[in-house]
C-alpha cells in the first residue's frame, strides 16, 4: 500500500520534472527558486486538503461537447469543455477546477453554475448518463489567508497571534464548492454563448469605458482594470486600457520611458511572478506546512 509520504514524494518529483519540461517546451523565463517552491507548496497543501477527492476521481479531463448550436444571428458553432468525474456505484459527480478564491466562488456561485450546469446538461441529456451533483474545486487561497501573508511576508515572520489566525484560516479553507443544477439556466447560458459568438464573428469588440476600468471589480478590493484587463491578451490594443495606462503613467517624463513601462506592464511589481505562477504568491513555505495543518 502506498503511504502518504510516498505520494508526496511522487508529487515533488513530478512537479520538478514538469517544471523543467515546461521551461524547455515554452522557452519561458524561469521562476525564482522561492516562487517555484511556493508553487510546489500550494500543490502539496491542495493535496492534503483534498486527498480524499483526488483519490476517488475516476476520469480526468473528460471532454464535454455540445455540437450544432445556432447563434441569434444564425451562425453555427459548437461548445466544448472538460471536467473531472467521480463514479462510485450509483453516484456520479462532475468537477470543474478553477484557480479562484473559494469564498468568491461561493458568494458568486450563479456565475460558475452557468458553465457547470451546461456541462451537466450535456452529460445527462446527450450522453444519457445519470448525474448526482456538480461542484467547483477552487484552488486559490482565501482572502483571509492572503491578507495574513501579504507583501511576501513569510510564516517565520508572523507573530504567534498571526500564526494562530493563519492556521485557523487554513483549517477553514474549503476548496470544494457544491452547486445546484438548473436546466432552465442552461438555455440562458447557451443563448449567452451564441451572443458572444455573434459579436466575435461580426467584429464587435467595443471595450467598456475608462470609468468602468476605474471602478471596483464586483465586491473585491481590486479595480476592474487590474482584475479583468490585466488578464486580457488584447489589452495593449484596447483604447480604454490605453487611456487607463496613460492616466496612471502621467508622471513619466519621457515618451520612451512611458512606452517601455506600458508594454512591460504585467501587473503590480509584486504580482508579476504571481501572474506566471497562477495565484501562488500567498502560499506558506514547505517547512511550516505540517505545523500549520497540525500534523
Amino acid at each position: 500500500m502506498i503511504t502518504p509520504e510516498e505520494v508526496e514524494e511522487f508529487i515533488r518529483d513530478a512537479f520538478y520534472r514538469n517544471y523543467e519540461l515546461l521551461k524547455l517546451e515554452s522557452g519561458s523565463i524561469a521562476l525564482t527558486p522561492d516562487t517555484r517552491d511556493v508553487a510546489l507548496n500550494q500543490v502539496l497543501l491542495y493535496w492534503r486538503k483534498l486527498s480524499d477527492i483526488a483519490e476517488r476521481i475516476t476520469d480526468t479531463e473528460v471532454p464535454i461537447h455540445l455540437p450544432n448550436q445556432t447563434s441569434p444571428r444564425g451562425i453555427q458553432y459548437n461548445i466544448e469543455g472538460v471536467v473531472d468525474v467521480i463514479r462510485e456505484g450509483d453516484t456520479t459527480i462532475l468537477y470543474d477546477i478553477k484557480t479562484h478564491d473559494p469564498d468568491y466562488v461561493r458568494d458568486h456561485s450563479h456565475q460558475y453554475a452557468m458553465q457547470l450546469n451546461l456541462y451537466a446538461y450535456v452529460w445527462q441529456q446527450l450522453r444519457g448518463e445519470p448525474l448526482t451533483s456538480i461542484a467547483v474545486i477552487a484552488t486559490a487561497y482565501t482572502e483571509k489567508m492572503q491578507q495574513l501573508m501579504k507583501n511576501g511576508k513569510l510564516v517565520s515572520d508572523l507573530s504567534e497571534a498571526e500564526l494562530a489566525q493563519l492556521k485557523d484560516a487554513i483549517t477553514d479553507w474549503q476548496p470544494l464548492v457544491e452547486l445546484d443544477y438548473s436546466e432552465i439556466q442552461v438555455q440562458d447560458t447557451i443563448r449567452q454563448f451564441g451572443e458572444v459568438v455573434d459579436k466575435i464573428e461580426h467584429g464587435e469588440f467595443a471595450p467598456p469605458p475608462l470609468e468602468t476600468l476605474e471602478t471596483q471589480w464586483r465586491d473585491t478590493s481590486s479595480l476592474f482594470a487590474r482584475r479583468v484587463c490585466r488578464n486580457c491578451d488584447a489589452r495593449f490594443s484596447c483604447s480604454s486600457y490605453g487611456e487607463y495606462a496613460i492616466k496612471n503613467m502621467a508622471s513619466s517624463s519621457h515618451m520612451k520611458q512611458f512606452v517601455n513601462t506600458f508594454f512591460s506592464d504585467l501587473g503590480e511589481p509584486d504580482a508579476q511572478e504571481g501572474w506566471v505562477a497562477s495565484n501562488l504568491d500567498a502560499t506558506p513555505e514547505d517547512a511550516y506546512l505540517n505545523a500549520l495543518l497540525g500534523e
